[in-house]
Order: structure tokens, then C-alpha cells, then sequence
């Protein structure tokens, strides 16, 4: 039976919160960026103790979220290094102990899991760590996976030379995945999208079909995140999506994007047409916690563009990079914010 929220702007997370210091070397991960290929060495704690370690990291996660009176939780992703790797390199079809390497327009080189073969589901990846979830809160529960067509972006392809197939055989494990993680209890599939944004052109050509080959046949609410890259790692973001109004046609029922750090115009949200809008209103590359008044504010601003009904107000993108005490502030007052704004809709 669904969990999911009947009230109005219900509040969420777009997936990760802060890793516990016990837990990550936070140097270790900065110096990575956003790892895509094993990043083991921002692991504090022992191989065999690390499960554990992890299993008792998310329950925090979810905790701070339950207390803040978030509505929809997801497990902080506790267990990932990056939000791709973990799924991204469990693939057959994957060399993951020999990485390739991209280099940026800028020049800057990341080492990328190197597809060597077919690209082909092999069994439950994340459907553990959604079942641990599920079992151990009374909110509904939101799950995330890499989206396909980022999947494709962020890896030396040695073997298919084709886009569109690399996508879409990507697209084909997704959907297997997400199936099995909707049979463990998760209310919330998303599906990470940023790399829509970052290659519009490509995007334009398969980006929505590869999406809906991944949802095929996916119950309940799903979610297409799009972003323009983490607080802690860009610092001026631009003022508009590139890839927005063409996520009007896919088959999510919301789109989710941030809209606090970078000011985004929110008359954009007309392009999404009848879609829900998971909306970021924190602002995670300001230090300080949003007050609930601040909060309000952004969400009244939206709700010029977008009926309630259609509104779940979350934070921006990144809430891992934050001081866990900062996280925790600004989700309590995201809560705080929509419960102001519920009941003036209420009268």
C-alpha cells in the first residue's frame, strides 16, 4: 500500500544527505569531485565493517529527515560514493577495475567506467539498500537511479560507437532495476538526469525515448531530476535550462529542478506543461539555514507559474557536501516553510 503524501505540497529530497565524518573522508571525497569510477579511499571505515557502518549512517539520514518533517525520505544514499557509480559500475558490459577517461571542454580529465561490451543488468544493485529503507520508516520513500542518458555521457564507450544503443541498452537496466526496486516497498523511482542539460543537442535526439524505455511499465509517481551540478563544486550557475521543455513529453509525472541558488525565472515552469514540479527552494551554496519564512516565500513565487496540486517543494541539489547540522536546519526549514504556505491555501 502507498505511503505517498495526499496533502499539498508535500516536502522531499532529491536523494542525498550528508555522509557522517565516521563514515567518509570528506577531503578524500572533494578531491574526487563527483567520482564515476571507485572512489574506495573515502571509506574510513574496514571492508568487512562496512556495510554495517553504512546500514547505521542511513538510519541517521532518515532519522534527521523524519524530525525535520520531511514527507517523502530516501536512504541520504549513505552507501554511494558518487549518485552514479554504485549502479553505473555494476553493469556487465563494464571494465570497472580499469577506467577510462573523459576530458571536459575545459580539459579537465575523469577517469569513467569504460564499456567494453554489451551493457546488461546482472542482478539487484540498490534493491537492499530500498527494502532497508522501506523497513525502517513510516514516510513515504524515494529511491534514485542514474538516468540513462547520463549513464551514456559519462563513460568511454570502446565498444558500441553509437549513442542512441549505448542509451538505450542503459535504458534496458535501468528499467530492470527500477521494477524490483518498486517490488521491495519504494513509493519514488527517479531517475538523475543532469547530463540532459550539459548535452542538449544529443538530448534532443534520444534523451526522452531512452527516459521512457527506462520507466516502461514503472507504477506510481516517478521523478526526472535535472540540476546544474552541486553547490560545492559550481559555485555561478547559469539562469536557465538548456533541456527543460522537451521533459514535458517523457513519462515521469514530475520534473524535478533546482531553482534557489541559481534565481532561476520560474515562468519557465509553464514549459513543463501538466507535469508535477519538484521544485528546489534551498539554496545549498548559502552556509546558513533558510528560515521557514524564506521558504515560503520561494514556494509562494512558484505557485504564480504552477498550481498546488502540482508543487513538492525540495531542496537544490547536492545536500551531501553540507555540514550535516546545516542540512538538517534547512530541511526543517523547508518543512516549517510549506506547512506556512499549506494553510493559507487552507484559509
Amino acid at each position: 500500500m502507498s505511503r505517498y503524501p495526499t496533502h499539498l505540497l508535500p516536502t522531499t529530497v532529491v536523494g542525498s544527505y550528508p555522509q557522517p565524518d565516521w563514515l567518509v573522508d570528506r577531503a578524500a571525497l572533494h578531491a574526487h569531485g563527483v567520482p564515476r569510477a571507485h572512489a574506495r579511499d573515502i571509506w574510513r571505515i574496514r571492508p568487512n565493517l562496512l556495510e554495517q557502518a553504512q546500514d547505521d549512517a542511513t538510519l541517521l539520514a532518515i532519522r534527521d529527515m523524519e524530525r525535520a518533517g520531511i514527507d517523502i525520505v530516501s536512504d541520504g544514499e549513505a552507501r554511494r560514493e558518487s549518485y552514479s557509480n554504485r549502479f553505473a559500475l555494476a553493469l556487465d558490459g563494464v571494465d570497472a577495475e580499469h577506467p577510462g577517461e573523459i576530458v571536459s571542454a575545459q580539459g579537465r580529465r575523469t577517469k569513467v567506467p569504460r564499456v567494453v561490451g554489451p551493457i546488461r543488468w546482472k542482478g539487484p544493485v540498490e534493491v537492499r539498500d530500498a527494502a532497508f529503507l522501506v523497513r525502517n520508516t513510516d514516510r513515504a520513500t524515494r529511491i534514485t537511479l542514474p538516468g540513462p542518458f547520463t549513464l551514456s555521457r559519462q563513460v568511454e564507450d570502446t565498444y558500441y560507437r553509437d549513442p542512441d544503443a549505448l542509451a538505450m541498452d542503459y535504458a534496458a537496466a535501468v528499467n530492470a532495476e527500477a521494477k524490483m526496486l518498486k517490488e521491495a516497498g519504494v513509493d519514488v523511482i527517479q531517475l538523475d538526469e543532469p547530463w540532459v542539460r550539459t548535452a542538449p543537442a544529443e538530448a534532443a535526439r534520444y534523451a526522452v525515448r531512452a527516459i521512457n524505455r527506462a520507466l516502461e511499465g514503472i507504477p506510481g509517481p516517478t521523478t526526472v531530476h535535472l540540476c546544474f551540478g552541486y553547490a560545492a563544486v559550481v559555485h555561478e550557475k547559469p539562469a536557465g535550462y538548456t533541456f527543460l521543455g522537451q521533459l514535458a513529453e517523457c513519462d515521469a509525472a514530475q520534473i524535478s529542478i533546482e531553482a534557489a541558488q541559481p534565481r532561476l525565472d520560474l515562468s519557465v515552469l509553464r514549459e513543463l506543461g501538466t507535469k508535477q514540479v519538484m521544485l528546489g527552494v534551498l539554496d545549498l551554496g548559502d552556509p546558513a539555514a533558510e528560515t521557514a519564512e524564506q521558504v515560503a516565500e520561494r514556494i509562494r513565487a512558484a505557485l504564480r507559474h504552477v498550481p498546488p496540486e502540482r508543487l513538492i517543494p525540495a531542496p537544490d541539489c547536492g545536500m551531501k557536501y553540507l555540514p550535516r547540522e546545516t542540512a538538517f536546519g534547512k530541511l526543517r526549514a523547508l518543512a516549517e516553510g510549506a506547512r506556512i504556505v499549506r494553510r493559507e491555501l487552507a484559509g
